[in-house]
């Protein structure tokens, strides 16, 4: 999968001259389009690589033919909240190494290779720490560490061998990142640390974990917090297990004076924030990706079922308001993926205002649009909906749970405000 192209943002050359006088209101607006389009050099392509289409349908067999609702309900309910042998499969199969650099062992993947994963992921609800242990863990290790340290833990990661999380929310924060009274305090050997966090994706199983900490400044300034590798039997360190309402493993995680020394800080000191927003940032399409996957299992699925159901001795579906009502599910779908290859596109242009409005926008949307499409699934369905017996229910507890996770739509609507702002 060495040297994956995204779908790309193509340069293109307009061949028509256009002629401001005598214009049309019509040709006008033509005109500004095409110097809009000339002044910027770019025109959108949504093709995918041989490699990409590979890579989705790779996952798409596997979604369709190996893991089925009962299979992932089997999964959720081991005490590791997945199965270490589908893990495993997911190393051979090369998905691990997907957005990794091909010097540190990856296949050099993009945004865009991740969001076709995900996005099959999503559709058949798989249960696997790829978000915790791969795109947060393994995408800090690779951007905030160096040298044979790094090369060991990315190897591990990839092969399947380290599960890792991160710990940066905390109760009072509100998904604000540098709301963080986490302490950090210099020793003669390094760091001692103390502190709470609360809602580590795979902490429970975690074998390493990465914990953002002050170690300068007030507690809401964004200068002043630094991130730090530990081993989950660090002195000092305790986890809280739980569970989450879609079934997948959580926990809280305390800090009592838990040393560490200079070697485990995981990039510059006084500079993790920024390190960790850009992997945030990087790892928030495939989020709404996986999202677009449960919007598009439960719209799928609901056609099928008011197909079968009858009422009145015809099908459910061929009454004019629940067609209204699935096509307005199909549309949120597909203003989902609109956005979605929007944000994409701009991946290329990280940390930028465009790009940051198109992350905002993005995961607005997701949660707006996810909760239509979930409540629409559910009544469409009647009382059986919410059953555990059906999946439709599942798959709308883990779209709440995708949609409150790096900020819920409000959010991120209140940043996209503050970035459309005139300044």
């Amino acid at each position: 999968m060495a040297g994956l192209q995204r779908f790309s943002v193509a340069p293109t050359r307009s061949r028509r001259t256009l002629s401001p006088s005598g214009s049309s209101a019509s040709d006008r607006h033509q005109q500004r389009t095409t110097a809009d389009y000339q002044q910027k050099d770019w025109a959108v392509n949504f093709s995918f690589t041989e490699e990409q289409q590979m890579l989705q349908d790779s996952a798409a067999r596997f979604v369709g033919q190996d893991y089925s609702f009962d299979r992932r309900q089997q999964d959720v309910g081991r005490t590791t909240g997945f199965d270490p042998e589908l893990w495993q499969q997911f190393a051979d199969l090369g998905w691990l190494a997907v957005p990794f650099e091909e010097e540190h062992g990856g296949f050099g993947g993009n945004a865009t290779d991740l969001m076709l994963l995900m996005e099959q992921m999503g559709k058949g609800l798989v249960a696997a720490p790829y978000l915790a242990t791969v795109l947060l863990f393994g995408k800090l290790v690779e951007a905030g560490t160096v040298g044979d340290l790094r090369d060991d833990l990315l190897t591990r990661v990839i092969a399947g061998q380290l599960q890792g999380g991160v710990a940066f929310m905390e109760r009072q924060a509100r998904y604000a990142l540098a709301d963080t009274s986490t302490r950090a305090s210099r020793t003669a050997a390094g760091f001692e640390l103390s502190g709470e966090k609360t809602l580590v994706l795979n902490g429970p199983v975690a074998d390493k974990l990465i914990v953002s900490a002050r170690t300068g400044g007030a507690q809401q300034d964004e200068a002043g917090i630094s991130l730090f590798l530990l081993d989950r039997t660090t002195p000092g360190l305790e986890l809280t297990d739980f569970r989450l309402m879609d079934g997948q493993p959580v926990a809280n995680l305390r800090l009592t004076r838990a040393q560490v020394t200079a070697d485990q800080l995981v990039g510059p000191e006084n500079e993790g924030l920024a390190l960790l927003q850009r992997v945030i940032d990087e790892a928030l399409p495939g989020v709404c990706a996986e999202a677009l996957g449960l919007m598009t299992h439960l719209t799928n699925t609901t056609i099928e079922y008011t197909r079968a159901r009858k009422q009145f001795g015809v099908a459910i579906g061929s009454f004019q308001v629940l067609q209204h009502r699935m096509v307005d599910m199909f549309t949120a779908c597909e203003e989902i993926r609109s956005l979605l290859y929007r944000a994409v596109c701009s991946a290329d242009k990280p940390g930028t205002a465009e790009h940051r409005r198109n992350l905002h926008a993005l995961k607005v949307l997701t949660g707006r649009r996810g909760k239509r499409v979930g409540n629409e699934a559910i009544q469409l369905h009647g009382g059986m909906g919410i059953t555990d017996e059906l999946d439709v229910g599942h798959y709308v507890k883990h779209l709440m749970v995708l949609n409150s996770l790096f900020g819920d739509a409000d959010y991120h609507q209140q940043q996209l405000a503050t970035l459309s702002l005139p300044m």
